[in-house]
């Protein structure tokens, strides 16, 4: 069988707010490691990876591989009848068509279990391969996202343009054009608010801005926020969920015809 205990529900709620906007319905691949999903969104044109390590579980068992699919949407709502600090306990049987939720409070007076019915789903894993991207930017996910909102209100597309004076997003459209850079901070007293730019060669790449804002709901996961690039790949946007795995987004270039 199948259980994953987490001692806090909120961490969970928050990956479910991170791929729901994207993804329906989701293949969670469970074994001895952890639980990975892989995932195109809904129009094939982003990639969601999340990988949660079984080791950082309060309690994991998993006697053998199981593929659950899950529709993401009702699995949002199971998880809104958690309390924040509540224990959430993840089971299935091996060959089961249900998966439960169980959800107790802190003062263990109260224990609530959801079951849910399970999907069968045709999902092809797609080999991602490694990559040494020319360009890696770790800076503060909340500054990320405002860019991304921000940006956003000028064009339906953002040039990230690195170098290595910094990095530099940018729109244009009717309205007008907008123009954010961040030179790589020198000293900061905090680690999360620094801005920090690897650059093997400059790289500027166009991409859409409705996907880039669907990739910032994960900012409640993490405080920073690392961008990886290179020319004609997919740029990865990575969240790293503390103690626990991470969530990473990719998302191909837009094509200079397209813009014409």
């Amino acid at each position: 069988m199948f259980e994953a205990r987490l001692i806090n529900a909120t961490i969970l709620k928050k990956i479910l707010d991170a791929v729901k906007d994207l993804l329906n319905e989701g293949t969670f691949d469970c074994s001895d490691s952890g639980i990975q999903l892989q995932a195109m969104d809904n129009s094939h044109v982003s990639l969601v990876s999340l990988t949660l390590r079984s080791d950082s579980f309060d309690k994991f068992r998993c006697d053998r591989n199981l593929s659950m699919g899950m529709n993401l949407s009702t699995m949002a709502k199971i998880l809104k009848c958690a309390n924040n600090d509540d224990t959430v306990t993840v089971k299935a049987q091996d060959n089961a068509d249900t998966v439960t939720f169980m959800f107790e409070s802190q003062n263990h007076e109260k224990v609530s279990d959801y079951e849910m019915k399970l999907m069968n789903l045709d999902q092809e894993h797609l080999g991602i391969p490694d990559t040494d991207y020319s360009c890696v930017v770790r800076m503060p996910s909340m500054e990320f996202a405002r860019i991304c909102r921000d940006l956003a209100q000028f064009s339906e597309s953002m040039v990230i343009c690195c170098t290595k004076e910094g990095v530099k997003f940018s729109a244009s459209g009717d309205l007008g054009s907008a123009n954010v850079k961040l030179a790589q901070t020198s000293s900061v007293d905090k680690e999360e608010e620094a801005v920090i730019i690897e650059m093997q060669e400059p790289v500027t790449l166009t991409f859409a801005c409705r996907y880039l804002n669907a990739f910032t709901k994960a900012t409640p996961l993490c405080n920073q926020v690392q961008l990886s690039m290179s020319a004609d790949v997919p740029l990865v946007v990575e969240y790293r969920i503390t103690d626990l795995g991470y969530i990473r987004y990719y998302l191909a270039p837009k094509i200079e015809e397209d813009e014409s």
